[in-house]
């Protein structure tokens, strides 16, 4: 809790993910990948619980092991490759409001971003309460910039994709930053509904892009072991 909030995370891991069988257990460095989540979740000092949503039980069990909850298995309706994150949310807030629990905001955490730490959570739970914001997303500066990428025409001419010229010095270019995945929280509320996204208009918290890695295919899985080895 964060002056009178509280505050829910959410770690949505279904267990058919593809491109690497079973990622979100997978053995990185001794601990499944998972846990490098739910550990910084429950380190966050303002969190007051930590849910995983999963339709697994292996994960259900191995998460359970590792100190979150799950209390209820999420339906095979909502683990199929093409289930909207916020279908999953918005699930889960209306089985716990079902049961009296309710929360004031609630924090996504997507499992395939293993390298946020529990300040980075605190700092964005803290902005979002000080500017009194609905929705926030953390964001990191991006490795290539867009100025110097292109399209390719039907000619088989390139073209510059923003329409800037790119003779511009890289000291000169504007900041351009992505949606991470690594942090989404909202504020739960009337307006908060399946067509909600998680993405746009939303206050951003910047990352150090160092802290910054999707896993998604098997070259950055060693990627992550790196990283790790330096953190």
């Amino acid at each position: 809790m964060y002056k009178g909030k509280s505050f829910l995370a959410l770690i949505p891991a279904r267990g058919g993910s593809k491109g690497i069988l079973r990622k979100n257990i997978i053995n990185i460095e001794g601990k499944p990948l998972i846990q490098y989540t739910i550990e910084q979740a429950k380190m966050s000092k303002y969190m007051d619980r930590v849910i995983v949503s999963t339709e697994d039980n292996e994960i259900a069990e191995i998460s359970v092991k590792l100190g979150a909850e799950v209390p209820f298995l999420r339906s095979k309706e909502l683990a199929k490759d093409n289930t909207k994150t916020i279908s999953v949310v918005i699930d889960l807030l209306k089985k716990l409001e079902e049961i009296g629990s309710k929360y004031d905001y609630v924090v996504l955490l997507q499992p395939t971003q293993p390298l946020r730490k529990s300040f980075h959570i605190d700092e964005a739970i803290k902005k979002i309460v000080e500017i009194g914001g609905e929705s926030l997303v953390s964001v990191s500066e991006v490795n290539e910039h867009p100025i110097l990428m292109r399209t390719i025409e039907e000619d088989n001419t390139v073209r510059s994709l923003l329409g800037i010229n790119s003779t511009v010095r890289r000291q000169e270019f504007p900041k351009i930053f992505k949606v991470n995945g690594a942090i989404y929280i909202n504020k739960v509320s009337g307006n908060f509904n399946n067509e909600t996204s998680l993405n746009d208009n939303k206050l951003a918290y910047v990352m150090d892009k160092k802290y910054d890695l999707d896993i998604d295919e098997a070259e950055d899985l060693e990627i992550l072991k790196l990283r790790l080895r330096k953190f």
